[in-house]
């Protein structure tokens, strides 16, 4: 291919559509609007600095032992990360990590749990792409 010499249609894949079920483990609670993991079991979980965690998306429900958790894939805004976590604009475009449930960071912490790309950084937090 060349480059484009005039305007192209780009699609737009899987906006505001991309929802997964995922079993929830029994030890672990999930709020609406976390960000949710899975863990080496292949159960979802809350997201958190944990070894071989992967990040699924944003919680859209909470639920108890024995209920499924919808986890959506999208841009979402999230806590910033304190002192050195904190992101900036001179962020955007790489990767941030977990801090807790709610945070991002531009460290994260011994594991390095990859949250997503960070797509902007506002007084209102980081919005992130996952």
């Amino acid at each position: 291919m060349s480059k484009l010499s005039e305007n192209r249609n780009t699609p737009e894949l899987h906006v505001d559509a991309v929802k997964y079920h995922y079993e929830r483990t029994a030890d672990s609670e999930i709020y609406a609007g976390s960000l949710v993991g899975q863990n080496s079991a292949g159960n979802a979980v809350a997201a958190a600095d944990t070894a071989n965690l992967v990040v699924l998306g944003r919680a859209e429900n909470s639920a108890v032992a024995g209920e499924k958790i919808v986890a959506k894939k999208g841009c979402f805004l999230f806590e910033n990360g304190e002192g050195g976590e904190a992101l900036t604009v001179a962020d955007i475009g790489k990767d941030c990590y977990i801090v807790d449930d709610q945070t991002v960071g531009k460290i994260g912490g011994t594991n390095k749990i990859k949250a997503g790309k960070v797509i902007d950084v506002t007084a209102d937090g980081v919005a992130v792409l996952i």
